[in-house]
């Protein structure tokens, strides 16, 4: 055991607010054409928001600044360039292949009722303690000791005075194992109250290790918003994730790692690998080609604003059960 370190960040975090209207537009196509192809990339900061990507639908035009507005606020100026699909790409995709090469990690441990880390479970839960509260920009940060007690936790919020924010995380951490040389860190920068796209500039899938599994595991690299599932750096990670989520209760495991690999135009993975309390074998009894994935989790549906707040894993989403 080892100390390790895990934050979060809240859904009015400028890269939050990226990450939820790229999978807000998604959704949109969607809910029209389950069959859209989209890869929405957003960036904002300081009063602009500008939408790019590729999207081939047949969908009615969505009206991509009213989504903005709706998350964003309504004060934002926004500049949108979307073009059609790559008909390269589209190819290798319309014969049932990978939309892109490459590596998707799925993880679950038993440290968690969300078979999560601890240290990802308890960051995010003091955020949206605090979140719930006082609905703003923040983020949050706990470490933990080799003894499993917490040994620091670090909060910054918007719009809360240090006093007021301090005495919410020890409330928060009251029921938890505390390390005797607890150290707090509280708006340690100053109290703050310019926040979001007014105080900092955001991107999309600028937050991948607070999306994935914390620190403490690999990541493949691919970022999730804004993308359909046929992006397998997105359906081929969620699946990832329900198989450790499988072995781990199957074999009654303490941890589980997914490893899968891809080829773009290709549908068979190239790497389909398990390892389940460091014992590797060969994942067995899935279809885990695009079109085999998408079906048996559903993915084509508009389900995808809601991961963008707090993670993508351990929120009963269905890779999840």
């Amino acid at each position: 055991m080892f100390y390790r370190t895990a934050e979060s960040v809240s859904p009015k975090h400028p890269d939050k607010l990226c990450d939820q209207i790229s999978d807000a537009i998604l959704d949109a196509y969607l809910k029209e054409d389950p069959d859209a192809r989209v890869a929405a990339e957003t960036c904002g900061g300081h009063g602009v928001v500008f939408v790019t990507g590729e999207i081939t639908s047949k969908a009615g035009e969505i009206d991509i600044p009213a989504i903005v507005h709706r998350i964003a606020g309504d004060d934002m100026e926004v500049h949108t360039k979307i073009v059609k699909q790559s008909p390269e790409i589209a190819a290798g995709v319309d014969t049932g292949g990978a939309g892109d090469q490459g590596i998707m990690i799925g993880y679950a441990c038993d440290e968690t009722p969300g078979m999560l880390p601890r240290e990802v479970v308890l960051s995010r839960r003091l955020n949206q303690f605090i979140y719930n509260k006082h609905p703003y920009d923040g983020k949050t940060q706990v470490t933990i000791a080799p003894d499993g007690t917490i040994d620091s936790v670090v909060a910054s919020f918007q719009n809360v005075p240090k006093d007021e924010l301090e005495k919410l995380v020890r409330e928060f951490i009251s029921t938890e194992k505390l390390n005797g040389k607890l150290e707090l860190h509280i708006n340690p920068a100053g109290d703050w109250n310019q926040g979001g796209f007014e105080a900092d500039t955001g991107l999309t899938g600028r937050k991948l290790i607070v999306d994935n599994y914390g620190p403490s595991v690999a990541i493949g690299g691919g970022c999730y918003s804004g993308k359909d599932p046929s992006k397998v750096d997105r359906s081929a990670a969620y699946m990832a994730r329900r198989i450790a989520v499988d072995y781990l209760r199957e074999r009654k495991a303490h941890e589980v790692l997914v490893r899968l690999a891809y080829a773009i135009g290709y549908a068979e993975p190239l790497e389909k690998t398990v390892i389940i309390d460091g014992a590797v074998e060969e994942i067995k009894g899935y279809d885990l080609t695009p079109n085999g994935i998408i079906k048996y989790l559903d993915l084509k549906r508009p389900i995808y604003e809601k991961t963008a707040m707090w993670g993508h894993y351990g929120h009963e989403f269905p890779w999840d059960k």
